[in-house]
């Protein structure tokens, strides 16, 4: 099979070298409208709940807040996984969605069932969506240093004056710059 598809390939040179110089071309024409990207994104679609409940233990976090969360998410359109972690204050559900579905759509899907399931909620507790980013978004951390650090424990004025400095001054700057989903 192969051996005879040399062999016509050898007698009709000319129209193999034409074929061959026709998908080229093409290829290069293609080549300008293709969208290419270093790392493309490979993830699912995901949307992120969290909920804070002040002074409550993972147990509780778990039975007041996640369980009436996960009931309301349950049968969303695209919905194939629902993940959730409780800890001392704190509820994170991850939901993931087919590759299809658009993720502006789920995260109104989200919104609208998190609106009703704020009636079975506790009080104080108001759950809310992460920022739209993907699964290979690049994390990174910083300090905020003087110029004459020792290492040495600072005084709890100082500490104090650089959380306000960072609250306040760099927080706002950050979420200004581009591509950043959340400080």
């Amino acid at each position: 099979m192969i051996e005879s598809l040399v062999r016509y390939a050898l007698n009709r040179r000319v129209i193999v070298l034409l074929i061959a110089l026709a998908l080229t071309l093409k290829g290069l024409t293609e080549l300008p409208v293709l969208n290419i990207d270093a790392f493309p994104d490979v993830t699912n679609i995901q949307v992120q709940i969290a909920a804070e409940a002040p002074g409550r233990s993972p147990e509780e976090v778990e039975r007041f807040i996640t369980v009436p969360l996960e009931i309301a998410m349950t049968g969303l359109p695209g919905l194939q996984e629902m993940r959730s972690t409780n800890r001392d204050s704190l509820s994170q559900i991850t939901l993931v969605f087919s590759d299809e579905t658009d993720i502006y759509f789920a995260r109104q899907l989200v919104i609208e069932r998190l609106i009703e399931a704020g009636s079975r909620l506790p009080a104080q507790v108001t759950p809310v969506l992460g920022p739209v980013s993907s699964g290979l978004g690049e994390v990174f951390q910083y300090t905020l240093e003087g110029p004459h650090e020792t290492g040495h424990a600072l005084p709890v004025e100082e500490l104090t004056e650089r959380r306000t400095l960072q609250d306040w001054v760099v927080r706002p700057l950050l979420r200004g710059v581009p591509g950043v989903a959340e400080i």
